[in-house]
């Protein structure tokens, strides 16, 4: 992964921090949560920002280390049409998705 130390957050993304006090948001220490915050909130220009800075290698082992975790189902099949995740493990997360609380609760 890349050096993000001297990266500062865009003004944009302030909307998406209103729990933590977004000045004291780094990239270099809390780049997971930033991210994560990212993939299950942000706008199109926020994600194009995260991409554009993190870059899709990283986003796409992020994703895969953390097994979809935080994502909806609509959420894990965008990434993995974008960032060519393997359709067995994206099922797979979708069905745990599904048997979860916040997946049971979401079912029509």
């Amino acid at each position: 992964m890349q050096n993000f130390s001297n990266i500062s957050l865009p003004e944009q993304l302030r909307a998406l921090f209103l729990d933590v006090t977004f000045e004291d948001l780094s990239w270099d220490l809390h780049h997971d949560f930033i991210a994560a915050r990212i993939l299950e909130r942000g706008s199109l220009q926020d994600i194009k920002w995260l991409r554009g800075h993190w870059g899709d290698i990283a986003l796409r082992d992020y994703i895969l280390n953390r097994r979809g975790k935080g994502l909806n189902p609509r959420q894990m099949r965008y990434w993995q049409l974008i960032l060519d995740l393997p359709a067995d493990q994206v099922d797979q997360w979708i069905a745990q998705f599904h048997n979860s609380v916040r997946g049971r609760r979401t079912k029509k």
